[in-house]
């Protein structure tokens, strides 16, 4: 008798292992497609407000670590064989909540581009949260790989102790426009077109129509 209820708890528990498996695993829960299509809508405006709106070379400071694009994708799935996507993913989160939180410190109240980029802030939250709903709470506790904890500690460091050779000039236009390619790189499922397959992740890719 003993045998046999140790041997139901055991099939049990390899069972919930089996199941929770495919949540631990899929790359983008259907869920977060929705938030993901309406900040690309608020993206596809991008130009006007963040290039139109600002004088000519115009930058803003940011950390290194937040220019954050394709490049720095691929070369962190070649570097680190078998990484997790949701761990690139909530990366991706991290590294565009400053930025966007930079981007609108440096405009007045008056300013132009002030509403839509406090509205572009408020989908990505928004979709910040569906993320974080999305999957099991025992995903966010697990130890990120090294390199991707060395990120994530430079990117939350305090302002003050960065040192200066850290600190880079970016245009708002060409932020956002990481912040774009980055979201359909890492997103791909929510944004897979009908025709012919597209490689999100190809630098040719975005170059094209130019």
């Amino acid at each position: 008798m003993v045998q046999l209820s140790t041997s139901v708890y055991l099939l049990g528990g390899l069972l919930g292992l089996f199941l929770l498996s495919p949540v631990l695993m899929a790359p983008t829960p259907a869920s977060m497609c929705t938030p993901l299509r309406t900040l690309n809508n608020s993206l596809g405006h991008r130009r006007r407000y963040m290039k139109h709106n600002f004088p000519i070379n115009y930058t803003i400071r940011v950390h290194h670590k937040e220019i954050f694009k394709l490049s720095d994708v691929n070369r962190m799935r070649l570097q680190l064989k078998g990484l997790d996507e949701l761990v690139l993913q909530r990366l991706w989160f991290q590294i565009n909540q400053g930025v966007l939180k930079k981007i609108i410190r440096v405009m007045p109240e008056r300013h132009p581009s002030r509403p839509y980029t406090t509205e572009l802030e408020r989908r990505f939250r928004d979709a910040e949260g569906v993320f974080v709903q999305s999957h099991p709470a025992e995903v966010f506790q697990q130890e990120l790989p090294e390199t991707i904890q060395d990120t994530w500690d430079h990117l939350t460091e305090e302002p003050d102790r960065v040192p200066e050779s850290s600190w880079r000039f970016a245009s708002p236009n060409s932020l956002l426009d990481n912040f774009c390619r980055t979201m359909h790189c890492l997103f791909s499922e929510c944004f897979a077109s009908t025709e012919a397959p597209r490689d999100y992740c190809s630098v040719s890719h975005w170059m094209k129509g130019r």
